[in-house]
Parts: structure tokens; sequence; C-alpha cells
């Protein structure tokens, strides 16, 4: 499964650098079990480094490319330079403490993502989360307790939604059950004012948020929320992210991932047009 724990750049430098060397690896007709032998590691390394979910070394790196018989200087700075750029440090690495691994995995990819596509029935999506709603969400469960790591909790979640407002955004599109605004998360105040919120970020043109009314589009993801992310890179396949009680699961198969797209393309196709959805929104906040 192609993921990483790198930055956003970082990431798709590091899934890059896996694909090539798995590429440079077969062309070369060099077993994994034969790479990992060159560079003192195990076979499974080799495969987690393909994958991108392990930092590299330069040096074994530049031990790969002899072995793969890549001996034209250009060619091993170029690979080289893409090692010491996908060990880039991740701004949320500083945030650790309050962050699991395989969370830091997820804000990897949807930072690095050109598209990101999601289903949500329980919650608002993150990235559209208010400061209040999202205080309220992580702590409604009791699982978090500490208002120190409530707030460091809040803040990630808000600095990940910079990448709405970047330079080149990715386009967003969000899949919004209608049971998840009528769940009053924080109460009513909180719930008029992330209702507020959704409704400017309609605005931006790089995000379309659609209302999937009750009761309707249910089949379409009888599985519950999920998240499409999708790569500018030609390169790198699309993953879909399924968050878990205590870890998640990360797909990049294509037939599993095919499955996704399709129903995400069907929930798309069933949920209320974005002015309906705009509609609906406002008529939910009336009645808080």
């Amino acid at each position: 499964m192609s993921t990483t724990q790198a930055g956003g750049g970082a990431t798709v430098r590091r899934l890059l650098l896996g694909s090539q060397l798995r590429r440079l690896r077969e062309a070369r007709g060099v077993s994994r079990e034969e790479a990992g032998y060159s560079i003192r590691a195990s076979e499974s390394k080799i495969s987690r480094m393909e994958l991108g979910r392990v930092g590299f070394k330069e040096r074994d790196v530049a031990d790969l490319l002899t072995l793969y018989g890549v001996e034209a200087e250009q060619e091993r700075a170029s690979v080289l330079g893409l090692v010491r750029a996908a060990n880039a440090t991740s701004w949320w690495h500083t945030y650790g403490d309050v962050l699991p691994g395989w969370f830091q995995t997820f804000l990897g990819l949807e930072e690095a993502a050109a598209e990101i596509r999601s289903y949500e029935v329980q919650f608002v999506h993150g990235l559209l989360q208010t400061a209040d709603y999202a205080r309220a969400v992580i702590t409604a469960g009791g699982h978090v307790t500490e208002a120190a790591e409530v707030e460091r909790r809040v803040e990630v979640r808000l600095r990940r939604q910079r990448v709405l407002t970047a330079e080149q955004p990715p386009q967003v599109v969000a899949v919004l059950d209608e049971a998840a605004l009528r769940r009053p998360w924080g109460g009513p105040a909180v719930m008029r004012a992330q209702i507020d919120r959704l409704l400017e970020l309609t605005d931006l043109p790089r995000v379309s948020i659609q209302v999937m009314p009750l009761g309707f589009g249910g089949l379409r993801a009888e599985g519950g929320a999920f998240t499409v992310l999708g790569f500018a890179e030609p390169d790198l396949a699309d993953v879909v992210y399924l968050e878990q009680f205590t870890t998640a699961l990360y797909l990049d198969k294509p037939a599993e991932v095919a499955e996704y797209v399709a129903a995400m393309d069907g929930l798309v196709a069933d949920g209320l047009s974005t002015e309906r959805s705009r509609e609906l929104l406002r008529s939910v906040r009336q009645e808080l």
C-alpha cells in the first residue's frame, strides 16, 4: 500500500522514489531478497521502501542504484537528491505526542493530494470543521480528557485546513450525510456556526459540498465513511482511506480503489446539488 509518514511534498517524493526504485529493480531482474541482501536488510524492508512506507538512507539507495546498474552520475545525483527531499520533516511531527503514526500517514497524503473526495456520516469532514465543533467532537468520546491535548488536536485540525487556501489547493468534494448536520455536537450555537462555515466554504472555487438527504443513498456506501485521495503525478495511484477506532486502512489496489471510486461517483450523483445543499444547510440552521 502506497503510504508514508512524510509531509505533503515529501510524501509525493517518497512515493515517487519508491516507485522509481521498484522499476529499476524489476528492469534489472533483481529480486527483493537480493536487493535486501545488498543493503544488509530484509526482503520486507525493500518492499516497504518501494511502497514509500519507510524513510530512505542515502547510502542504502546509492548501493541499490549500483546493484541496479545505474552508473550515470547525473541520474544517480537526481535519485539521491530525491532521497534528501523525501526525508524532509513535516509540520505535524511537532504534534507527535497527540497524533498516532497511522494518522500522520493520512496527513501526508492529504496535504499531497490534488483531489480529496469524502463521504461522511457521523461528522463534518475535518477539513471543514470550526474550532468549537472540532473541540466538541474530540471530547465527545471521552478518550481525550486533558485540556492541553484537546487543544493540540484542535490545532492540528485547523492547520490541516490551510490546504484549502493554498496556492494550488486540491479539488475537495465532500458528500455529507444529513444526519451529521442534525447531531448537536457542542449544542445549537456550535452547530449554527459550523453550518455558517460550511456555507462560507461553498464559495471557494475548488470546494464542493453536497448533502445526502436522510434515508437516501445509503446503499452506495454501506460500509460508512471513506475518503479517496488522488494525486497529480501519473505514477501515484489513488488511495482510499478508511478510519477505524484505533487505526486506519489504506487501500491502493486498483480493484479495491475502483469500487470506492464508483461508490463515490454514485454518492455525488445521488446527493443534492450544491445549490440545493446550500438550501438544506440554511434550513437546518434555521431549525437550530
